[in-house]
C-alpha cells in the first residue's frame, strides 16, 4: 500500500517534510496546501501533487490517506479535528498545541474518528540520540542520575515569522525550540515529570514571547534535570544534552555525536551523528508513521506522550510567573 499525502502548512517546514517523503517508497506526496497562492505554486512544483488554498479542500481530496499538520501552532486543534472528521491519519508537528484544553480536544478527536495519531517530536529519531537511547537501554551506562538539556542558538533566523514572536500564537523560544530539550531528555529518561521549577524572560528582542528560560524538572524515577533554552541576539549555538548516569557520562551532539565520558577521558562512539541530521530523521519519523498506519503498530510518539509533555511545557509557564515548584499532571 501506498499512503497518499498531504501537507497543511507547506511552507519551509512543510518543504522539509516533501523532501523527506520523497525518499520513501510507501508514501506519496499527493497535495499540499498554503494560503500564499504564488508560494503554494512554488512549492508544487518542485514537489508535485495538487495545490489547495484551502486546506480544508485538500481534506475532501479522496487521494489524501494521510496529513502532515505543519501550521503555526496555535492553528493546530482545529485543522486537526477537520482531519479526523474527514478520516486521514495524522502527523501533527509540534507543539501539539497552545493549551492543554486544545491537547484534550486533539486526542478526542482523533480516538472518535479511529485515526493514527503520531506527534513530530523529531529529536527522537536522530541518529544521535537514538544512538544514546540504545546504550541506556543496553545497560551500559547503567542508571541516569541527572541529565542536562541546552538548546541556545540564534532566534530570528531565516523562517521566523511573526507567529513565532507572541505566546498567544504559539510562539516563544520554549514553545517553538526549547521544548526539544524537554522531549528528548523526557524520552532518554523514560519516566513521567512529576515537578517543574522554571524562570522564562524577554532579554534579547523586542516581542511578548519569551527568548531565554532555565528550567529545573524532576522525573518519577528520581531523575533530575536542567534545561537552558535560549533564542539570543548575539551569541554562537549550542545543541547538547550531558546525562551522568552509574556507569559513566554521554554527551549527545547532532553532528558530533555522542561520546562516552569514563576513566578520565572522553571516547567518541562511531557513526553516531550526521551533518545533515535533521533531514535522516525526518526520513525514520516518516518510516514510524507508516509503520503505525499502515501496519497497526504504537505510533512513536503518541499523542498521550505529546500531551504530557505539553502540561510540563505549560507547568513550567506557569511556575516562571508564580515563581515556585508546580507539579505535573
Amino acid at each position: 500500500m501506498t499512503l497518499g499525502i498531504g501537507i497543511i502548512g507547506a511552507g519551509s517546514y512543510g518543504e522539509e517534510h516533501a523532501k523527506a517523503i520523497r525518499e520513501l517508497a510507501d508514501v506519496r506526496l499527493v497535495a499540499a496546501s498554503r494560503t500564499n497562492a504564488a508560494a503554494l505554486e512554488a512549492f508544487v512544483g518542485r514537489y508535485g501533487g495538487q495545490g489547495y488554498t484551502d486546506y480544508r479542500a485538500l481534506l475532501a481530496d479522496p487521494a489524501v490517506d494521510a496529513v502532515v499538520i505543519a501550521t503555526p501552532h496555535h492553528l493546530h486543534t482545529p485543522v486537526v479535528e477537520d482531519a479526523a472528521r474527514a478520516g486521514k491519519h495524522i502527523l501533527l508537528e509540534k507543539p501539539m498545541a497552545p493549551t492543554l484544553e486544545e491537547c484534550d480536544r486533539i486526542l478526542r478527536a482523533t480516538a472518535e474518528a479511529g485515526v493514527t495519531l503520531m506527534l513530530g517530536h523529531v529529536n527522537q529519531f536522530a541518529l544521535s540520540y537514538r544512538t544514546a537511547k540504545a546504550l541506556l537501554e543496553s545497560g551500559e551506562m547503567g542508571e541516569i542520575i541527572l541529565g542536562v538539556s541546552t538548546m541556545s542558538k540564534f532566534w530570528f533566523e531565516p523562517n521566523r515569522r511573526d507567529w513565532h514572536l507572541d505566546r498567544a500564537t504559539g510562539g516563544g523560544m520554549w514553545m517553538t525550540a526549547g521544548i526539544h530539550c524537554l522531549d528528548r531528555l523526557t524520552w532518554l529518561v523514560g519516566s513521567p515529570i512529576t515537578q517543574v521549577s522554571a524562570q522564562f524572560g524577554t532579554r534579547y528582542h523586542q516581542q511578548q514571547a519569551d527568548d531565554t528560560g532555565l528550567i529545573f524538572v524532576r522525573y518519577a524515577n528520581g531523575v533530575a534535570g536542567t534545561i537552558v533554552s535560549v533564542g539570543y541576539s548575539i551569541g554562537a549555538p549550542k545543541h547538547l544534552t550531558e546525562l551522568t548516569c552509574t556507569k559513566g557520562m554521554l554527551n549527545i551532539d547532532y553532528v558530533s555525536g555522542v561520546s562516552i565520558g569514563r576513566d578520565e577521558k572522553w571516547q567518541p562512539v562511531p557513526n553516531s551523528g550526521l551533518q545533515d541530521w535533521m533531514h535522516e530523521a525526518l526520513v525514520r519519523e516518516w518510516e514510524a508513521f507508516i509503520r503505525a498506519v499502515c501496519h497497526g503498530e504504537p505510533p512513536a510518539v503518541s499523542g498521550e506522550y505529546a500531551r504530557h509533555i505539553m502540561a510540563a511545557v505549560f507547568a513550567a509557564e506557569e511556575s516562571s510567573r508564580m515563581q515556585r515548584e508546580v507539579s505535573v499532571s
